[in-house]
């Protein structure tokens, strides 16, 4: 993602209740002082089939950076261990 450095990522948070995943994936952002809007999908079943014709991903958390999707639990981890989410900040 190449970004100027005065520009701050559109970051899509989408959760669902309870969630374990949503709740650490939020703080990871929160401690990269990263600011995303939340979309919960807990009681909207339109949404989350949307969401998976979006992503081609059924589970929650799904994170999407600008346009890119980012993906669930596991494939944030992968993307802070890539140092991915630091270079967003």
């Amino acid at each position: 993602m190449d970004r100027s450095a005065s520009t701050k990522p559109d970051i899509t948070v989408y959760t669902t209740e309870p969630c374990r995943r949503c709740l650490r994936a939020k703080a990871l952002l929160e401690s990269h002082a990263l600011t995303y809007e939340e979309v919960n999908l807990a009681k909207d079943p339109q949404g989350r089939r949307e969401l998976a014709a979006r992503t081609g991903f059924a589970t929650f958390p799904q994170i999407m950076i600008d346009d890119h999707v980012v993906g669930g639990f596991e494939e944030r981890e992968q993307a802070y261990v890539r140092g991915e989410l630091a270079a967003l900040a």
